[in-house]
C-alpha cells in the first residue's frame, strides 16, 4: 500500500531522514517506534507532503510517486491524516469539524445535494453524533482525538496515518481507539500507519513494527518479533 525508498530530509542544514526505507503492506497496521526525536513525526510529515523531501521515492496503491503530488491531492488520493496534538477547530462544531473533512474527498461526495458524513464515522464513535452540535473546544481531550480521527475518516481513506493517537488522553479512550483501528481493518480493509510509543498499544493493536534511530530504520518485522532486546537497545529511556 505504502513503499518509502532511500528518502533523505533536511531541516536546514540538519540531516534529519537518511536511506529510510519503510514498507506499509495493505490490511494492516504498521507501527512506527523509536525515541523522542528520532524523525517518526518528520517521516509522516513527508509522506503528507508538510515538509520537503530532498531524494528518494514515496509510492502509494497503485504506483502513484507521492513526492511529486501537492499536498492537497495526497488526501483526494484516499490518506487519512490525524497528526500530533489533533489540530481541530475549537470554535467550529463537532459536526462542522466533520464537514472540513469532505472537502478534501476526491469524489466530492453528495447526498440530497449536499455534502454528507459517511454513517461509519457515528458507528465507529456514537460519541460525536451526540455532541454534533457541541464545539469542539469543549471536548475532552479523548473525545477531541475522536474527533480528529472521525475527521480523517469522513474521507473514506484506504491509508490512514496516526501519529501518536494515544498521546494525553485517558486509558479508556487509547482502549477505544485501538479497537477502532482493528475494526477499520478487519471490517472495512482499511491499512494503517501508526506512530506510537506505547508498547502495549502497539503489540496489542499494531500487526508489524519498524523501529527508527537517528533517522535512519533499525529494525522491522512482526509485532510478535519485537523483542526485549530490541526495546532495551532502541526504545527505553
Amino acid at each position: 500500500m505504502l513503499s518509502v525508498d532511500a528518502l533523505n530530509q533536511y531541516y536546514g542544514e540538519s540531516h534529519t531522514l537518511w536511506d529510510l526505507h519503510l514498507e506499509v503492506p495493505a490490511g494492516e497496521c504498521t507501527c512506527v517506534m523509536g525515541r523522542n526525536g528520532v524523525g517518526k513525526t518528520t517521516l509522516v510529515k513527508a509522506i503528507m507532503g508538510e515538509v520537503p523531501v530532498a531524494s528518494g521515492r514515496i509510492r502509494y496503491a497503485d504506483d502513484v510517486e507521492l513526492t511529486k503530488r501537492r499536498i492537497e491531492d495526497r488526501s483526494r488520493l484516499g490518506i487519512g491524516y490525524v497528526p500530533q496534538g489533533r489540530q481541530i477547530f475549537p470554535l467550529l462544531s463537532v459536526e462542522e469539524n466533520l464537514r472540513t473533512g469532505l472537502a478534501a474527498r476526491g469524489d466530492g461526495r453528495r447526498g440530497n445535494g449536499r455534502r454528507t458524513i459517511p454513517e461509519r464515522v457515528f458507528d465507529l464513535f456514537p460519541v460525536l453524533e451526540e455532541m454534533k452540535q457541541r464545539r469542539g473546544g469543549d471536548l475532552s481531550g479523548g473525545q477531541q482525538q475522536q474527533l480528529a480521527i472521525g475527521r480523517a475518516l469522513v474521507l473514506e481513506p484506504r491509508l490512514l496515518i496516526l501519529d501518536e493517537p494515544g498521546e494525553g488522553i485517558q486509558p479508556n479512550i487509547v482502549t477505544q481507539i485501538g479497537e477502532v483501528i482493528r475494526r477499520l481493518i478487519t471490517e472495512d480493509g482499511l491499512t494503517v500507519l501508526l506512530v506510537e510509543q506505547k508498547l502495549p498499544f502497539a503489540r496489542k493493536y499494531a500487526d508489524r513494527f519498524a523501529i527508527m534511530d537517528r533517522g535512519r530504520p533499525v529494525a522491522r518485522g512482526e509485532i510478535a518479533e519485537l523483542s526485549d532486546a530490541l526495546i532495551r537497545e532502541h526504545l527505553t529511556v
